[in-house]
């Protein structure tokens, strides 16, 4: 693989690849390697650039989808859930059976929302959420809609329930707490790392797709 304005060989860049779908750190690699941990670093910078890039550029989801947001961020006391201070709120569409699509939200207003989802979603889709009332909206658009109350049960029957989103939200938080920290900056970036990993199963299909992505912007 050979990503543009890189000074390591193709080779080097090849085992940094590796060892990021791995899951191993960069100062890892780079002690493996032999290379600057600086240089590592930046390496896999440059490798979430580029799936945060290649992500954005996904077709529209169409089926069955489920939509719902979380809260990502330190240890904190105080609120929880929804208006939890200090912590980021990051909205995701799921394709059951299928890949899924994530966001930081600025808030989660249906002003906010609504055209993302008319962005990602297939109209006459069967969307599914939760009883958030911004989904109330859902209940005369273009789409079929159904909510589940998790006051009261997590799931109705074996179709109503939201359950492949929340799975992949337990996946991006357990991806997350790895990095012991992540500036807020850089968040956007690590939040399409857990993603890729995520849409892209096994280390071998994640640096098949970061290699088949390289080529396309040389």
């Amino acid at each position: 693989m050979h990503l543009k304005h890189c000074r390591l060989s193709e080779k080097q860049q090849l085992k940094l690849a590796e060892f990021f779908v791995a899951g191993s750190t960069a100062r890892t690699a780079a002690d493996l390697c032999g290379i600057n941990p600086k240089t590592a670093m930046l390496f896999y910078h440059r490798l979430r650039q580029l799936i945060a890039q290649s992500l954005a550029e996904s077709a529209p989801f169409a089926g069955d989808v489920e939509i719902d947001e979380s809260y990502f961020g330190g240890y904190r006391k105080g609120r929880r859930g929804r208006g939890a201070a200090g912590k980021v709120a990051v909205f995701g569409i799921l394709k059951r059976g299928g890949r899924v699509y994530t966001m930081i939200a600025p808030d989660l207003r249906r002003e906010t929302l609504m055209p993302v989802i008319r962005d990602k979603v297939v109209p006459d889709s069967v969307v599914y959420t939760d009883s958030f009332n911004v989904y109330d909206v859902l209940d005369v658009s273009e789409f079929h809609h159904h909510r589940i109350n998790h006051k009261v049960e997590f799931s109705r029957n074996k179709t109503n329930h939201i359950n492949g989103i929340e799975n992949f939200w337990n996946h991006a938080k357990r991806t997350l707490r790895r990095y012991n920290g992540i500036p807020r900056k850089n968040f956007a970036l690590f939040l399409k790392e857990a993603e890729f990993r995520f849409n892209y199963g096994s280390p071998a299909e994640q640096l098949r797709q970061i290699k088949r992505w390289s080529r396309q912007v040389r």
